[in-house]
């Protein structure tokens, strides 16, 4: 077993020591703010005494053909963002998270993705980076990819610490760090609708909101009106939500669903396929109108079914702009990763994505939205401006608690990797590394950038809805790409 020392702590200087694969197993939830299902982690180690930078994440590709590439693309993106940001890291430590379809196949799940892993050391340590730790989470259990030694990491891997009972646990609660579900349980608050009845229902309130708005919003004399109507009616529908005090999130999602009705979501979701209009409801973003806002949006995402799937990227880059602005780091990442998802050339949700990522302070768009909430250049410019400034000063260090890992030298028995021209041939080495957060424009379905949109988690698959419903839907995407008042 190798021991990594990590130190972590809130800002009066107290460091927890964290020792080995369990620990770092255990770490990981505090490090992303929640359970990482079906993904690769990837954390970055920076300095002597091995500060853990930021985090890179992504579903595990389905098909293993993929996992080369998307292994070299992750690891350059992972590196070439840590230079940008806090340097070349020292090493990275991998995760790979993903439960078995029984609940009781951990072993073979771990074994399945064994060469996920190789590849994604080998592409580390391509690039001179080398792995420190490579561990599989399946099924309540963990396992080491680089420890080779039995008595520590036995095959059938170790049961993982119970929650709220180590170190780490006790060191996030004194921070304030709160771990939120799993990111199944994250994206299933924001995903459509999939009972039949509720679907159907949604589904011809936006056909007929589409046949009654899209003509009115493509003629410019009637757009204004439109605009005015959906933001009074967005209003009143927060208000009405603010009457029912919040309760736990899955009834207060049910409860949020029962107060509004289909043809009051419909009007809004297809009012917001307008950029001006959805910049101006972006100025609902702090306070009890903030979270007032929050669950509107996230309301409207979950009425977007059937062909409308692609009109949830508006709502989502809402509510992962008003979970940025509210201090919900991993909220909003969920939240703009799946507006990436519905509609992956949304620039509002790209530029928010990279900022939040990048670390970015969202006071820098508040401050727009509140002196300009008419528009001028807009939320998109400034959240630009804001990312091209922070790259310049070098802005932008992780947030979250201040890991770090010490380096233990290998056993002398160990073997250790060797270079062969611009690959790394592993030869059964120890590696261990950190992922850092990097600062590359993000593709659709990831937490981080820098990945091929081939392998993006699936899309949402439309539903199957009536022929009208699909020569709204083309009205609507056509006149969302109109001019610059639209969609994007």
């Amino acid at each position: 077993m190798n021991n990594h020392h990590e130190s972590t702590g809130p800002s009066d200087g107290q460091q927890i020591t964290l020792r080995g694969p369990a620990e770092l197993a255990d770490a990981l939830p505090y490090l992303m703010g929640f359970h990482p299902s079906d993904s690769v982690v990837m954390v970055a180690l920076h300095g002597g005494r091995g500060r853990f930078g930021g985090r890179l994440r992504l579903g595990i590709p389905r098909e293993p053909g993929e996992w080369g590439p998307v292994a070299e693309q992750l690891a350059e993106s992972l590196i070439s963002g840590s230079e940008r940001r806090d340097g070349r890291p020292d090493a990275i430590v991998i995760f790979l998270c993903q439960d078995s379809p029984d609940g009781e196949s951990g072993r073979l799940t771990m074994e399945r993705l064994r060469p996920f892993a190789q590849s994604l050391r080998t592409a580390c340590g391509a690039l001179d980076v080398p792995v420190l730790e490579a561990l599989c989470l399946s099924d309540g259990r963990y396992w080491s990819y680089c420890c080779p030694d039995g008595r520590c990491c036995p095959p059938q891997g170790k049961p993982l610490a119970m929650p709220g009972t180590t170190v780490m646990a006790a060191a996030a609660a004194y921070a304030g760090i709160r771990v939120r579900g799993t990111l199944r349980d994250m994206e299933a608050r924001l995903a459509p609708w999939r009972t039949p009845d509720e679907v159907s229902a949604q589904l011809g309130a936006l056909d007929r909101a589409a046949a009654s708005l899209v003509p009115r919003i493509l003629d410019e004399r009637a757009k204004a009106e439109v605009a005015k109507e959906t933001l009074a009616l967005a209003r009143t529908l927060m208000d009405r939500l603010g009457l029912t005090p919040p309760a736990p999130e899955a009834v207060s999602d049910l409860g949020d669903d029962k107060l509004i009705d289909e043809d009051e979501a419909a009007a809004v979701i297809l009012g917001l396929q307008d950029r001006e209009t959805r910049d101006k409801a972006a100025v609902w973003m702090e306070g009890p109108e903030g979270h007032r806002a929050l669950r509107l949006w996230r309301t409207l995402a979950r009425r977007c079914v059937g062909p409308y799937g692609e009109h949830a990227a508006a709502p989502l880059t809402l509510a992962g702009w008003v979970s940025w602005s509210t201090g919900d780091e991993p909220g909003a990442r969920v939240a703009l990763a799946m507006a990436l998802r519905a509609d992956p050339e949304y620039t509002f949700a790209q530029l928010l994505h990279r900022a939040c990522n990048e670390g970015l302070d969202p006071e820098t768009l508040r401050r727009c939205l509140r002196g300009d909430g008419d528009g001028g250049e807009g939320p998109e410019a400034a959240v630009a401006d804001a990312g091209e400034a922070g790259a310049a000063a070098g802005a932008g260090a992780a947030r979250g608690p201040a890991l770090r890992v010490r380096r233990v030298r290998p056993a002398a028995n160990r073997p250790r990797r060797r270079l062969s021209g611009a690959r790394a041939t592993d030869t059964g080495g120890t590696d261990t590394g950190a992922t850092d957060t990097g600062g590359t424009a993000p593709l659709p379905g990831t937490d981080r950038p820098g990945t091929r949109r081939s392998v993006a988690p699936r899309p949402v698959t439309p539903g199957p809805g009536p022929q009208a419903a699909g020569r709204r839907v083309r009205e609507v995407r056509r006149y969302g790409r109109r001019g610059a008042g639209t969609r994007r």
